[in-house]
């Protein structure tokens, strides 16, 4: 088993970084060396591929050892399945826990929908519940996520609107406290399950860029035009210091990443697809994320929120340090095409600039 080295004064050279940041002093992953599962899909069958990526992290007895309450959060940005996290990875995920006796919710507050907060003046955002409420129901109902949690008989969240509880953030960039659903306050463990896709503000989106859809709307707006802002004036590059924030306020114990069909180019809505046929899972967000941006093509220094997090003192800070089970990153790595990278300056005065109500 690798050791980690000792962390050095070039780790801390980021390409793209803005300004001079305070680094965290308390917030690592204790794991001192993160198993990740790289597993591919044959014959179309999701589910075993789930099931044997669950399995090489020892079984879902070792992933959800004492952990009783689990919530299962896709990336549902949209009411579009070609940008979301596929039904059938939840489901897979569902099943292992409840048949292991864990309670099992799928919670998520969405970004936009036409018809609540878009139209053909553009996104806009909002906090009023008589918006976000049905536009939530909305995407659940259109992705097919609805008739998922009542067959399998679980709760299905909207994390936008309800009753709300306040999580210190250690070493923040942004926000020394974030308010989140208290349903988050409740669970014993954390699940993101992100589809892999390249993003334009972010270059890549995979679990820890998922968090985003824990901040509410009620209390933070969404589209999140709100948070990028106040990001944005604190120099995050790449909405990496919300992302990070996030992370540190509601840490996910798994996150199982989709990449049965990816996304490539102006992601996360714009790409095109490409059929890459893999699940990837490990217990450690930044070390899992690692994983899927190199089989992306993209090295660390690329993608901001990585780089970020290992500035912030996050481990594992190199691929040399997470152990790899299953498929070999030789055997899987991709070139995708990368994004049209544009920063949240530049689109932040009519990108979710115009707040609307439900009366409007």
């Amino acid at each position: 088993m690798k050791k980690h080295k000792e962390f050095s004064r070039r780790e801390f050279v980021i390409t793209g970084a803005a300004g001079t940041l305070g680094i965290a002093s308390g917030f690592t992953f204790a794991d001192p060396a993160p198993v990740v599962s790289v597993v591919r899909i044959k014959d179309d069958n999701i589910s075993l591929a789930v099931e044997e990526a669950i399995d090489l992290l020892g079984g879902i007895e070792e992933v959800a050892r004492d952990k009783q309450r689990i919530m299962l959060k896709p990336n549902l940005v949209s009411p579009d399945p070609r940008c979301t996290t596929k039904p059938e990875v939840i489901r897979a995920l569902a099943e292992l826990m409840l048949k292991a006796g864990k309670e099992v919710s799928i919670g998520e507050g969405s970004a936009a929908a036409p018809g609540f907060n878009a139209d053909e003046q553009g996104v806009h955002f909002s906090k009023d519940p008589g918006i976000l409420d049905p536009m939530q129901q909305y995407v659940f109902d259109q992705l097919g996520y609805t008739d998922l949690a009542q067959s399998l008989g679980i709760n299905l969240i909207n994390l936008h609107t309800g009753e709300m509880v306040e999580i210190d953030v250690p070493d923040a960039f942004v926000y020394n406290k974030i308010v989140v659903h208290k349903s988050l306050s409740e669970i014993d463990l954390l699940c993101s399950v992100p589809m892999m896709k390249t993003h334009v503000l972010a270059r890549v989106t995979l679990g820890m860029k998922n968090l985003m859809g824990l901040y509410p709307g009620s209390a933070y707006c969404s589209v999140r035009s709100c948070i990028h802002n106040e990001a944005f004036a604190k120099n995050s590059p790449c909405v990496s210091f919300e992302v990070l924030d996030m992370v540190k306020a509601c840490t996910p114990g798994l996150t199982v990443i989709d990449a049965s069909m990816s996304m490539e180019g102006n992601g996360p809505s714009d790409g095109e697809l490409v059929k890459t046929d893999l699940i990837i899972a490990g217990t450690n967000p930044l070390a899992t994320d690692m994983v899927g941006a190199k089989i992306m093509g993209f090295h660390k220094n690329e993608v901001a929120t990585l780089a970020m997090a290992i500035r912030a003192r996050m481990k594992p800070t190199s691929l040399e340090y997470i152990e790899i089970r299953g498929e070999s990153l030789d055997s899987v790595q991709m070139a995708f095409k990368r994004p049209d990278l544009v920063p949240w300056g530049e689109v932040k005065s009519w990108f979710g600039a115009k707040e609307i109500h439900a009366s409007t």
